[in-house]
C-alpha cells in the first residue's frame, strides 16, 4: 500500500525547483570549466574540484532552505547519518565525471535526485557543457530541455538483444564489460562519461542499455538517473537483477547494476550474472 501511494505522489513542485537549481550550479561549474580549477584527490586517489565543491555548496544550502525537513546525502558534504531518520532524502552528485571534467571533453554532469523510502522517485541530469538537461519523475514522465525547447523522454522498445547499442564508460573500461558484450552479441557501442550522461542517452533512444558490474558506484551516481530512467520507461537493477534501494547506512552499490530499456532487462541479467559469478563474483559477497 505504501508503495503504491508513493507511486502516486505528485513531485512537480519538486521537480521544477530542481531543474531550476541544476541550472543555476551548471553556471557554477562552467565559470570553473572554461577557466582553471584546481584538483585535489580524496582518499582512493579520486580527484575532487573547486568546482565540485562550490556547486555542491550552492544545492545543499538551496535544498535545505526550501525543504528543511528532508534529509540530504551528497558525495562533497560530510554525512553524519542524520538523513536515516528521513523517508525523503535528496540525493546529489555535482559533478559527476571529474575526470572528464579534468580532460575538458565535456562528458561531465550534475545529479540531484529524491529517494522516498528507499525508491528513487525524481531525477535531473544537467549536463553544463551543452546545457542539455535532463529532468524525470516516475509516474509523471521524463523530458530533455535543449535550447529553450521541451522534448518528452521515452526509452526504445528494441527487442532483440544483438541489435542494441551498449554504452560503456570512457574512463573505467573492464574486461569483464568486453565478455558481457560479446556473449550478449553485442557489436553497436558508444562511450560517454558520467552514468546520468549513459543512462540520458538510453532515454533518448541513442543507446539500450549500460552494464556497469563492479562496485565503485555510490547511491549519489545513481539516484537521480534511476529515477530519470524509470521514468522514461526502462529499468535499473543490480547485476543479479535485485532492486536498488536508497538512504542506506552503506552507500555502496556492492553487485553492480544493469540499466536497459526494460525489454529484455531479465535476459541481460541472466547473462551478467552468470558471467559475474564466472569471475568469481556472486550476489552475497559483491564485488569485493
Amino acid at each position: 500500500m505504501v508503495e503504491q501511494q508513493i507511486s502516486t505522489l505528485d513531485l512537480t513542485q519538486e521537480l521544477e525547483f530542481v531543474a531550476r537549481l541544476a541550472r543555476e550550479a551548471a553556471t557554477i561549474v562552467n565559470t570553473f570549466y572554461i577557466g582553471s580549477s584546481e584538483v585535489r584527490y580524496k582518499p582512493g586517489d579520486e580527484p575532487v574540484t573547486e568546482a565540485d565543491r562550490s556547486a555542491n555548496q550552492h544545492i545543499v544550502n538551496r535544498i535545505r532552505a526550501r525543504f528543511p525537513d528532508d534529509g540530504i546525502l551528497s558525495e562533497e558534504s560530510k554525512d553524519d547519518l542524520a538523513r536515516l531518520k528521513h523517508a525523503r532524502v535528496w540525493i546529489i552528485d555535482p559533478l559527476d565525471g571529474t575526470k572528464e571534467f579534468i580532460a575538458r571533453n565535456g562528458e561531465f554532469s550534475i545529479m540531484i535526485g529524491l529517494a522516498i523510502e528507499g525508491r528513487p522517485m525524481l531525477g535531473v541530469v544537467q549536463q553544463p557543457a551543452t546545457g542539455l538537461l535532463y529532468a524525470g519523475a516516475v509516474g509523471q514522465g521524463a523530458y530533455l530541455y535543449e535550447d529553450g525547447e521541451r522534448v518528452e523522454l521515452t526509452v526504445s522498445d528494441l527487442a532483440e538483444i544483438r541489435n542494441m547499442t551498449m554504452v560503456s564508460s570512457r574512463s573505467h573500461r573492464q574486461q569483464i564489460v568486453d565478455r558481457i558484450r560479446a556473449q550478449l552479441n553485442i557489436t553497436r557501442e558508444r562511450v560517454s562519461g558520467s552514468v546520468g550522461l549513459k543512462v540520458g542517452l538510453i532515454t533518448r533512444q541513442l543507446a539500450d542499455l549500460y552494464i556497469h558490474p563492479s562496485p565503485g558506484c555510490k547511491e549519489w551516481d545513481l539516484c537521480a538517473p534511476q529515477a530519470l530512467l524509470e521514468a522514461a520507461g526502462g529499468r535499473i537493477t543490480d547485476c543479479w537483477g535485485n532492486p536498488l534501494r536508497y538512504n542506506k547506512r552503506d552507500v555502496r552499490a556492492h553487485n553492480g547494476l544493469i540499466a536497459t530499456n526494460g525489454v529484455l532487462h531479465d535476459q541481460v541479467v541472466e547473462v551478467v550474472a552468470a558471467i559475474c559469478e564466472e569471475f568469481g563474483y556472486n550476489q552475497d559477497d559483491g564485488f569485493w
